[in-house]
């Protein structure tokens, strides 16, 4: 929890220094022999009836947004630790060098620096209330915070989804779960279950699903900010709750990760709770494919043809590039029915782009400028890492198909061109985002201070500024 104050606690506060930053030295304790300011290093100093937390903060000229959020969440971190649990932080001097956005990423910091997952819920509570001070004087400081906590929801959110075991979030589950988390907010939620979707010939999705035992399911969210306006943006998420690869089975090596083949879907939801929960002047359709991708007797096998929703014929060529089938569906359905005129896809995708990139950059593709710079524009508020890979007539051909209109894999080259391309082909032209989340996701060695193992939450604070930055364009 983050308040505003006018002074400092009475008992316990934080603070913060440059490298061989003077300030060190105004404490008079001699502190600067045993500390340097160095980044993210901590030193808890003990008073006579007081105490204090002093945090490095690195070369004054290295600061950004992602730092701010990195030496918060390192400094509520140690708190977690000591079991601190109340707290004043100043966080005035970050506010000063970057503005308003610094007191944001600040509260995603302080929140997210002590996030832990539980599946029993029976962790000792050790959270720490932080109050800011010296901050009351800057303009609409409480619907800053309010608008950060929001954030955190959401990102806790999808946090805690992907990190659940796979046999206690079924795709229905799942669905649940997610529907749960937005009744508090103006978004209307639909479910098509597995009969409809075999009646409405969505034939990859239920294709898929249908290899389990447990039904697959399309969710669809919708909220309406802006209903004098025509434009409805699409974000469609990827929600395979367990994919073993199907008939081409996963290597041992990765079976320990394919509870948390949903990032993208659990991405999307917290966004729109927080789109929601800000009332952003912008008309949101999230479309939700969920579902098992398993080895049954009804389970496609490589070779096998099919007819997407869209009507395009399909070519199965390996049955773990199974996200991108069942995300075609959701986004000719987003098309078709609910009339979205622009499309972001975010999804676990391919193995192709952590090889590339690694945990700490995501792998995005565009074929709209504009509609890409709304994009690159939230981008500088979140402080997310992507890059845009570029595509043409060359790699549009690799997933030419000789039976049918478009086979679901490339050559062995371009995996996350390819996979893009494969969406791209059901959008009919409208304008198009897609993006490979597969190394982001999740994290066995923190690269952050924010970060913890397992899941990240990646994607969340992205989107949201996106349809930030999209309601100004009327």
């Amino acid at each position: 929890m983050v308040s505003i104050t006018e002074g400092k606690h009475e008992r316990f506060f934080i603070d913060f220094a440059w490298e061989k930053d003077g300030h060190i030295r105004s404490y008079r304790l001699g502190l600067e022999e045993v500390f340097e300011g160095k980044y993210l290093d901590t030193l808890f100093v003990p008073l006579q009836g007081q105490a204090f937390l002093l945090v490095g903060c690195g070369k004054e000229k290295e600061l950004g947004l992602l730092e701010v959020r990195e030496i918060l969440a390192a400094a509520a971190s140690k708190c977690r630790e000591m079991k601190i649990r109340e707290c004043s932080v100043d966080i005035s001097r970050f506010a000063e060098a970057l503005g308003k956005d610094a007191v944001l990423q600040g509260v995603l910091g302080l929140e997210l620096g002590s996030y832990t997952y539980s599946f029993t819920g029976k962790e000792e509570d050790t959270a720490c209330s932080f109050q800011l001070e010296r901050i009351s004087d800057m303009e609409d400081m409480e619907g800053l915070i309010a608008e950060a906590e929001e954030l955190v929801k959401g990102i806790r959110f999808a946090r805690d989804t992907v990190n659940t075991p796979g046999n206690h979030l079924r795709p229905m589950d799942f669905d649940r779960c997610i529907t749960g988390f937005v009744k508090d907010v103006e978004i209307e939620a639909q479910t098509f279950v597995y009969g409809q979707l075999r009646a409405m010939g969505m034939e990859a999705l239920y294709g898929i699903g249908g290899s389990s035992e447990y039904p697959p399911c399309l969710l669809i969210l919708r909220y309406r900010g802006n209903p004098e306006s025509d434009e409805i943006y699409g974000l469609i998420g990827k929600g395979v709750t367990c994919d073993t690869g199907g008939y081409c089975l996963k290597g041992s090596k990765s079976m320990a990760g394919i509870k948390g083949d949903m990032a993208g879907a659990a991405a999307v939801a917290g966004a729109m709770h927080a789109i929601a929960a800000g009332k952003l002047k912008v008309n949101v359709t999230a479309c939700l494919p969920l579902c098992e991708n398993r080895i049954s007797q009804s389970a496609f096998l490589p070779g096998d043809v099919i007819t997407g929703y869209g009507g395009k014929t399909i070519e199965i060529l390996n049955t773990d590039a199974e996200g991108r089938l069942v995300l075609s569906d959701a986004v000719s359905y987003g098309i078709k029915d609910e009339k979205i005129t622009k499309i972001l896809d975010i999804a676990t995708l391919t193995g192709a782009v952590w090889s590339a990139l690694g945990y700490t950059i995501a792998g995005s593709m565009s074929d709209d400028d504009h509609f890409y710079g709304l994009f690159e524009k939230g981008l500088v508020h979140s402080t997310e890492k992507y890059l845009r890979f570029p595509f043409g007539r060359e790699h549009r051909k690799m997933i030419k198909s000789d039976v049918a209109d478009v086979k679901n894999v490339g050559a062995d080259c371009c995996g996350s061109i390819t996979a893009g391309l494969f969406i791209r082909e059901f959008c009919e032209g409208k304008p198009w985002i897609h993006l490979d989340i597969a190394g982001t996701a999740w994290c066995d060695t923190p690269s952050f201070a924010f970060e913890s193992k397992g899941a990240t939450g990646a994607g969340v604070t992205s989107l949201y500024y996106m349809m930030k930055e999209a309601q100004n364009e009327g």
